[in-house]
């Protein structure tokens, strides 16, 4: 085999091309995408805006990701951005936690589809472990340089769950992810941390990423959708979807670490404190899978064993037409998580002049003003996530306080725009700065799996230990 660019040198390669190669694998990807249905959430919409953004600029986008479920081949979002989705593993639903173990087989057909066309790309942009996986494997098959998204680490979920740690390790296998990350993030020309936490973590014992190869950018949010109205209007919008009295908004996929049930757990103290509250919970798609209705159904039950079951509107999956003005008639937005790597939930709400309360439990509020942009809450202790609620509901300067200064605050350091900039400033102030083999510390070794022929395709094998 021919030897390839090392990560530093790839960067100084020629990049003509106005075409860039974004990879998000897992979920579904779709120009008009059902999020809330399994493994389909924020990061979803995060590539999505940024390549809306990348073909604003001018640059042709491609997005590849998996083909299942009778999917159609390709999505065109607008006149510079298509979805390409690349067949592997079969035509079934395949979780994240697994999707590693196709990688090969689809690195296979996206590089046949690439040199099909004859495509050339400025860069690769990839998206969590999986995709970055295959995105290591093209951009040195094409000579690019590889930008990383982590969106989540396997380290902070590993810390962060609690449960039987056998029976996390086989359903998350988070030894090997972390391993696996591990080699991505050391072979990226740029790793993108969304969270200043989330860049401790990458410089830290786990994952040991050079910091010339890291850089933090937030992710962003669309201001032309999300934005504040006057107190009339949202008065109206309210009466519009049939809510009455002071409500509590909270919404997103179904899955544990959302932390429904803790949300649940902390509306007593709201209750206590303002009676006429109701928690609205838009949680999971308009199609359950079996485990998702398990999880609604647990919920139900943990209300009614709570008494709060009359305060409670289970709602499923809102459509993305309608989330702004969901955002804009609720009193007090709730992101109670037990680990959120960032929440744009969060920002979208204050971008739309709602007070909201973030979880501690993740990246978001160390960049917040407590009591001027948001509140935050350890959402583990039910009275003082409460509370927190109950405050933004029964004192009228806090709210409009939090209202103003929060959708500032959102529309300053979360637009899309900003974001895409910050990515591509950053990518080309490594290029000018990259020094060829960054350092570790003294051992610290990082193996690389690789991909090689096998049966007419292509496989793993293992790095040499």
């Amino acid at each position: 085999m021919t030897t390839q660019p090392r990560a530093g040198a790839r960067l100084h390669a020629p990049r003509p091309s106005r075409r860039i190669l974004l990879i998000s694998l897992h979920g579904y990807v779709a120009a008009e995408p059902e999020l809330g249905r399994p493994d389909t959430g924020g990061q979803v919409v995060y590539v999505l805006k940024l390549a809306e953004c990348l073909g604003r600029m001018g640059f042709k986008v491609d997005i590849l990701t998996r083909r299942f479920e009778g999917q159609p081949a390709t999505d065109s979002l607008g006149d510079h951005v298509r979805i390409v989705r690349i067949p592997a593993g079969g035509d079934g639903f395949i979780a994240k936690e697994r999707m590693d173990e196709v990688v090969p087989e689809w690195v296979d057909g996206a590089l046949r589809f690439i040199a099909a066309r004859r495509l050339g790309y400025r860069f690769v942009s990839s998206h969590y472990w999986d995709a970055g996986l295959a995105g290591l494997h093209i951009a040195h098959h094409l000579g690019i340089p590889h930008v990383h998204t982590p969106h989540s680490l396997g380290a902070w979920k590993r810390d962060s769950m609690s449960g039987d740690p056998e029976e996390l390790e086989r359903r998350y296998r988070l030894t090997h992810r972390i391993t696996t990350e591990r080699s991505v993030y050391h072979d990226a020309d740029l790793v993108i941390a969304t969270t200043p936490q989330q860049r401790q973590l990458l410089e830290g014992a786990d994952y040991v990423v050079p910091a010339d190869r890291l850089v933090m950018v937030p992710p962003g949010y669309d201001d032309t959708r999300f934005f504040p109205v006057a107190p009339a209007t949202r008065s109206l919008i309210k009466e519009d979807l049939g809510l009455t009295g002071p409500i509590v908004l909270a919404l997103g996929r179904m899955a544990r670490n959302k932390g429904y049930d803790l949300l649940l757990q902390a509306m007593p103290t709201v209750v206590e404190r303002v009676p006429e509250a109701r928690l609205l919970l838009a949680a999971g798609s308009t199609e359950p899978s079996e485990g998702e209705q398990g999880q609604i159904d647990g919920l139900h039950a943990l209300a009614g064993e709570l008494e709060v079951a009359d305060r409670v509107l289970f709602h499923d999956h809102i459509p993305d037409e309608a989330l702004a003005d969901h955002y804009r008639a609720a009193d007090v937005f709730a992101l109670s998580s037990r680990y959120e790597p960032f929440g744009m939930t969060a920002v979208e709400s204050m971008a739309c002049g709602t007070p909201t309360v973030v979880t501690t439990e993740g990246g978001l509020w160390e960049m917040l003003r407590w009591g001027v942009d948001a509140l935050y809450a350890d959402p583990f202790d039910p009275v003082a996530y409460g509370m927190a609620l109950a405050n933004v509901l029964r004192y009228p300067r806090l709210s409009a306080e939090l209202s103003r200064t929060g959708s500032e605050v959102a529309r300053a350091r979360f637009t899309w725009n900003g974001v895409t900039q910050q990515l591509l400033a950053a990518l080309d102030h490594r290029a000018v700065h990259a020094v060829e083999g960054s350092t570790l510390p003294d051992g610290v070794r990082v193996a690389t799996p690789s991909i090689q022929p096998q049966g007419g395709g292509l496989a793993w094998q293992s790095p040499a230990s």
